[in-house]
């Protein structure tokens, strides 16, 4: 078996990319609300800080940031994988492998998820970039702001992102 090393610096931002086990499956804006309730239970007993994020049918893109003492983010994406799987409805239930089954899974998640440690201002714009444009990639909108599962919208009504942000000619999303 592999040996996955992930970098664990305490007060870092990290980029992340979590899918479905079925990338045809739309659980995760069908069931929103389930997901957004398990994030706000894991930040209330772990916190951390949400830089961005967007949550597409089959995958989500975030970035975080976590506090001055802890590193722990896997721990908190195997809680809100944990909860979001423990209360969707059993008849989304799914065919379970003995691996899962003797592991108490349900055939939901991917195990594994996609983590890079953002290393200056430039990379974390580039990032940022590529969470918001998402939608868009994959076709589900042609303009940014017509996604409603994104983070970009509370920035927008701050005031944080100006109202010409994202034209996708300025972006840098390689």
């Amino acid at each position: 078996m592999p040996e996955y090393r992930r970098v664990l610096l305490p007060g870092a931002t990290y980029f992340f990319t979590v899918n479905l086990l079925d990338r045809k499956r739309d659980l995760l804006v069908r069931h929103i609300d389930l997901l957004r309730e398990a994030v706000r239970d894991v930040r209330t007993k772990r916190p951390f800080d949400i830089v961005a994020w967007v949550v597409l049918p089959d995958h989500m893109h975030a970035i975080w940031t976590m506090p001055d003492s802890d590193a722990d983010y896997a721990g908190r994406w195997l809680a809100i994988k944990a909860i979001f799987s423990r209360h969707l409805p059993m008849n989304e239930a799914e065919s379970r492998n003995d691996s899962r089954l003797k592991r108490g899974e349900r055939r939901i998640w991917q195990r594994r998820y996609w983590e890079h440690t953002i290393r200056d201002d430039r990379d974390l714009e580039n990032h940022i970039n590529y969470v918001y444009f998402n939608p868009v990639k994959h076709g589900h909108v042609t303009k940014i702001e017509d996604w409603p599962f994104s983070s970009f919208h509370r920035y927008r009504q701050r005031g944080t992102l100006p109202a010409n942000w994202a034209n996708p000619d300025d972006l840098d999303l390689s």
